[in-house]
């Protein structure tokens, strides 16, 4: 995969943006549809103490609210670190949105303070889909993009 090329247009299309939803909006779809593996490629927003809830994604409907303390999801906003998951199902406490998932990459996002904003979620129907690559490069874009909000 070409990340050169996906930071690039994520940057030329997000330059001067300070809204994060605007800003989770284009990333979703752009990093989506950046590669036949990814299934589901979103966003959830910390809402409240402890809870996430669904933001802009593109596929197929994701959960609604997760838990710090439940899934994938809730693991990287609890721990702070990426979560690289080669089979969910393995995975203690995941939470099945989709029954078609079967590895999955997840990355906590945060603002310019350096406060949890969200997590960035992306789904494959292909096990060990993700490498520490993907979650390095993916990391790098969301810090430089969310460091003006």
């Amino acid at each position: 995969m070409d990340y050169d090329e996906l930071t690039h247009r994520i940057h030329a299309l997000a330059d001067g943006e300070t809204d994060i939803v605007a800003l989770m909006a284009t990333l979703a779809c752009e990093v989506h549809h950046s590669h036949d593996r990814f299934d589901w490629t979103g966003f959830y927003r910390v809402t409240a103490p402890g809870l996430l809830k669904i933001g802009p994604y593109q596929g197929g409907h994701g959960c609604l609210s997760i838990p710090f303390d439940r899934g994938v999801c809730g693991a990287a906003a609890r721990l702070g670190e990426a979560q690289i998951v080669d089979d969910v199902d393995a995975f203690p406490g995941h939470i099945a949105c989709a029954s078609s998932t079967r590895s999955e990459l997840v990355l906590p996002v945060r603002n310019g303070a350096g406060d949890l904003i969200g997590v960035f979620d992306i789904d494959s129907n292909r096990p060990a889909a993700f490498s520490r690559e993907d979650a390095t490069a993916l990391a790098k874009i969301l810090e430089k993009v969310f460091a003006r909000c």
